[in-house]
């Protein structure tokens, strides 16, 4: 409280010692919460068509390099969607169309698909590549793949 009173200029507490208080509790950060939101989705969508949503940060989008254990979609319409996998496990939704394979890196990978109403799952074991959506789909319907988990 001494402090306060020597920093209001004047050594009596009529002076605004709440009010001085009262200013810098509100000047105070608030709290930092965390929603997942994917950084730069925007930016995503308009340059590579497909959309990046919410996830723990332990997948994201990197330009495919060959030979550096990329998680690898396939998709009809955005080519070859590439990821970096990092932690003992991660998760990522999204919106990519027209999905019909997945290359897993050393991660068991398990992708959720939406075709119409219907939602499928496909578990592709470490270190292989695995038909899913339309390619593994008895009519060949297209596929979006809307959520990846990865665990090692």
């Amino acid at each position: 409280m001494a402090w306060l009173v020597a920093a209001n200029g004047a050594g009596t507490p009529e002076k605004g010692d709440a009010a001085s208080t009262r200013a810098v509790a509100e000047a105070a950060p608030g709290y930092a919460v965390e929603d997942f939101a994917y950084p730069q989705a925007d930016k995503v969508l308009e340059e590579e068509g497909i959309l990046l949503k919410r996830g723990d940060g332990h997948i994201v989008l990197a330009e495919c390099a060959p030979g550096t254990g990329q998680l690898e979609v396939y998709s009809r319409v955005a080519s070859s969607v590439c990821f970096e996998v990092t932690g003992a496990s991660g998760w990522l939704t999204m919106e990519i169309p027209s999905v019909y394979g997945v290359k897993a890196n050393e991660y068991q990978t398990e992708v959720d698909m939406t075709v119409g109403e219907e939602e499928k799952s496909f578990d592709v074991p470490a270190n292989s590549w695995k038909a899913v959506g339309e390619s593994a789909d008895e009519q060949g319907r297209p596929h979006m793949l809307v959520e990846i988990r990865t665990s090692k």
